[in-house]
């Protein structure tokens, strides 16, 4: 049996993504980063309608990459910002579990 992978945290992905790519990544800047983005974004669509199981984890990582990309060329730290906005539950209605309408966007 494989020997299982080390969990990583949501700050130490951000740091591994920005020590490996940021040099590239600030010469590309946001808008070309963010094109990268929406071309994996194509991707997982695809790997949703058609793909295997680890081609649909495969993408989503991409996905997750690329978005954590982006946050390191505009200087935003991921794990921060999503405490912020989803620590304390919805944003919307305020509660752990959302209670908002279906037809609204939390």
């Amino acid at each position: 049996m494989p020997e299982a992978l080390p969990e990583i945290s949501f700050r130490e992905f951000q740091n591994l993504i920005r020590d490996m790519y940021m040099e590239k990544d600030a010469e590309r800047g946001v808008d070309g980063t963010f094109m990268w983005l929406l071309e994996e974004v194509g991707e997982l669509a695809g790997a949703l309608r058609q793909g295997t199981p680890e081609e649909l984890a495969a993408e989503f990582a991409d996905v997750l990459a690329w978005l954590t990309t982006i946050a390191n060329v505009a200087g935003v730290d991921l794990t921060a910002a999503v405490s912020k906005k989803y620590g304390s539950g919805c944003p919307g209605c305020g509660r752990l579990i959302c209670n908002c309408d279906n037809a609204e966007k939390p």
